[in-house]
Order: structure tokens, then C-alpha cells, then sequence
């Protein structure tokens, strides 16, 4: 038995580099084990051998996710997720002269949980539940990148021979344009079509209500002037058209599938009540929010920590007789990007939360700057309403700000 000791794990695709060391900094063991049952089987047995209360294990290690990272923090270690940047200036600190290695990083890592481990936070202990949350979140959130990219190439198509699509439709992804670009992806296509050949590719996507004046308006646009390519450039970019939409239709249908999951998903977790009460958060929003913050109530001591995580909280940087206060950019950015929606979402749902913005405005912040304010304010009172349990009240949140308001 020799007290507590510390484990540096650098990790790759197919395996792991440990290196074990006391109190003192001394080395006890340094080994490669292979991902996988084997490797991890192995790395506690070697753990074992030195250590006999898990809760004396204090492990390092570069990522807060997966089946690794899952069974160490099962086995009942200490676990600490170092961000990248952390390890990097922490080798700086000691090895000025540039030189890298799996091994060597995972002496860095033993050494940093050794000694600064005070400086950063154990690996949170969120439940199964909200760790489902978060995938299918993320998975939801990837795919609308994925589908943000595919709309931005048939954008750039279409403004290279088809400008009149563009006019015609506001949203590429939305159901009436791919139904109608589905039948008609060139101009000539576009022109020739009936209004009855409108209704019916506007039926077949799915619209319902406004029929006939939308088709009108489609087919007016369609059928105006507009500058033409060479007829095989045409013939070309029609084919590229016709495959995009077809990308942006089958994305479209796997993201209505995800999110019906999801939803369900973040519905049946305990928070979602609470959540859900907050003005601007509905299921998806919601969702996102709660599986980047997580909920294991010893993650965030204060409110502050909480602002701080998600990076709405402004950094001071000052030197001398110079002082500046910024904006975070270490920060998680999924989260950070949820909140900002969350705040423009709520400056229609909450009287309190438009009167903060109005005054930020007024003072001169940005737009931005003052959705970042109250997204700060927003993160605030999550912290209170998940503290105490309860679900969000207007007046509680912003009555101490109603009569300088007024």
C-alpha cells in the first residue's frame, strides 16, 4: 500500500500508453495496452497491484467520453478529462525543447493530476439517461450541419444557372423546394411547368394549406427572364441539382426520425420539466442544453461555474495600467451556440429577458454582445431553478430588475 497514485493515460484509436507514478513523482510502472477488453482488463490489473481502494486511483486522461473513459470511472477512480491545451502548456512548462511522445504525454498527464489536479475538475458522474440525451442531441445537431453544407452547394448550383429557383424559394431545404426542383432542376424544366404540375409537386411534399397562390407565385417566378448557361452546362448542373435535393430529402427524413427520438428521449428525464418551464427552450433546444451541461447536481458548485462551462461569463484581461474584458473562447461550443439561440429564442417569450437586451442595446453593446448578457443571465437562473427544483417564475427572475426598467 503505498497512498494515493496517478495514472496518465494518452490514448489513441487502437491503444493506450500508461504511466503510473506516487506521490513523490517517482515512476511505479509504464505499459501499452490495446483498446479493448483485453487492454482495459490488463490496466486494472495493473492498477491492482498497487493500489487497493479504487478512490485511491487519481487518472489523467485527454477525453470525457467513451467505453475506456466509461469503465474507468466504473471502476470507481478519480477521473479527470484535461483539455488538449492544458496538457500542451503543461509539457511546455517542463520540456522547452519540443519533443513529443504517446509516453511522454502520459508522464505529462500523470504528473499534471499530481500536481494541479486542484486546478480542474473531476470527470462529472452524469446518469445513463442524460448521457442519451447528449448523443442523440449531438447526433441531431451534426446532422443539421450536414444538412446546412448540402443546401449551401445547391445554393452555389443553382446561382451558376438557375437563379430564378433561388427567387422562387426562401429555404432550400424546405419541403416545397425540393418537391418542385425534384421535377424541374434546370430553368427550361422550370418554365414549362403547368400550374397544375406546381399543385401536384407541391401536394406530393406535403403542403396542405395556401395551394393555389403559392403555386401561382412559384410559377410566375419561375417562368421570369433570366440569363442562360450553354445547354450542356445546363444539362450538367441539372444532374447536380437533382442529386442534392435528393441528399437534402433523405437528411430531411432522418432528421424528423432523430429529433421524434430525442424528444421522447429528454421528455422522460427528471430536468425536462424544469427546463422545459424557462422561456425560448423547447424539446430540441431543451435537449441540447441539458445533455452539454449534464446532471449531476456536485458538477457546478455555483452559479458562476456554471456561466463559466458554458462561456457566457466574461474573462477580465488585465496587465498594468490596461484592462479589457472579452469574451471566453475556451468554452463548449455546442453549448455556447445553444445558449446563444436559447436568448434570441426568449427576447419574445420573456418580457425581462427583452428589457435586459433593450438596456444592453441602449448602452452599446452589438447584438451579439447583448444576446451573450443575457444568455449569461439565462445560465444563471437554470443554476437557481435546478438548485431548488423548481420551475421557472417570471417575477422571481427579473423583479429586482422592474424598477430600474422603469
Amino acid at each position: 500500500m503505498i497512498g494515493l497514485i496517478f495514472v496518465g493515460n494518452d490514448w489513441a484509436e487502437d491503444h493506450h500508453d500508461i504511466h503510473v507514478m506516487n506521490t513523490d513523482g517517482s515512476k511505479i510502472a509504464a505499459r501499452r495496452f490495446p483498446e479493448g477488453v483485453a487492454g482495459i482488463s490488463d490496466f486494472h490489473a495493473l492498477i491492482a497491484q498497487h493500489a487497493t481502494d479504487p478512490a485511491e486511483v487519481v487518472v489523467g486522461i485527454e477525453t470525457d467520453h467513451g467505453l475506456w473513459v466509461a469503465s474507468l470511472v466504473g471502476a470507481g477512480y478519480q477521473v479527470y478529462a484535461i483539455n488538449p491545451k492544458a496538457v500542451a502548456r503543461y509539457r511546455d512548462r517542463h520540456h522547452v525543447g519540443g519533443a513529443k511522445s504517446d509516453a511522454g504525454d502520459a508522464k505529462v498527464l500523470a504528473d499534471l493530476v499530481r500536481t494541479d489536479a486542484h486546478n480542474h475538475r473531476v470527470l462529472a458522474g452524469d446518469s445513463s439517461a442524460v448521457q442519451a440525451v447528449k448523443v442523440l442531441a449531438r447526433a441531431q445537431q451534426a446532422l443539421v450541419w450536414s444538412r446546412n453544407r448540402e443546401v449551401n452547394r445547391l445554393r452555389n448550383a443553382l446561382r451558376e444557372f438557375y437563379p430564378t429557383a433561388l427567387d422562387a424559394f426562401e429555404d432550400l431545404h424546405a419541403r416545397d423546394a425540393l418537391a418542385v426542383l425534384g421535377r424541374a432542376p434546370d430553368p427550361a424544366g422550370g418554365a414549362r411547368l403547368t400550374l397544375s404540375q406546381v399543385k401536384a409537386a407541391l401536394r406530393a411534399g406535403g403542403r396542405r394549406r395556401n395551394l393555389d397562390a403559392t403555386a401561382e407565385k412559384i410559377q410566375a417566378v419561375l417562368r421570369a427572364k433570366q440569363l442562360h448557361a450553354p445547354a450542356a452546362v445546363a444539362a450538367a448542373y441539372a444532374v447536380v441539382v437533382k442529386a442534392q435535393v435528393g441528399v437534402i430529402t433523405a437528411l430531411n427524413t432522418q432528421l424528423a426520425d432523430l429529433e421524434t427520438e430525442l424528444e421522447q428521449s429528454f421528455e422522460q428525464h427528471p430536468d425536462a420539466n424544469i427546463i422545459l418551464s424557462l422561456p425560448g427552450l423547447g424539446d430540441i433546444l431543451g435537449a441540447r442544453v441539458l445533455g452539454e451541461f449534464g446532471d449531476d447536481p456536485e458538477r457546478f458548485a455555483d452559479a458562476k461555474s456554471r456561466r463559466n462551462y458554458a462561456g457566457t461569463s466574461p474573462l477580465t484581461v488585465a496587465s498594468g495600467k490596461k484592462r479589457a474584458v472579452l469574451a471566453r473562447h475556451a468554452r463548449n461550443q455546442r453549448l455556447y451556440d445553444a445558449i446563444d439561440q436559447w436568448a434570441f429564442c426568449s427576447l419574445q417569450a420573456s418580457s425581462g429577458a427583452r428589457t435586459l437586451y433593450d438596456h444592453r442595446r441602449d448602452a452599446g453593446d452589438t447584438h451579439h454582445q447583448a444576446l451573450r448578457a443575457l444568455g449569461n443571465r439565462w445560465v444563471g437562473i437554470l443554476h437557481g431553478c435546478l438548485k431548488h427544483r423548481s420551475t421557472y417564475d417570471e417575477h422571481t427572475a427579473w423583479g429586482h430588475r422592474q424598477p430600474a426598467a422603469a
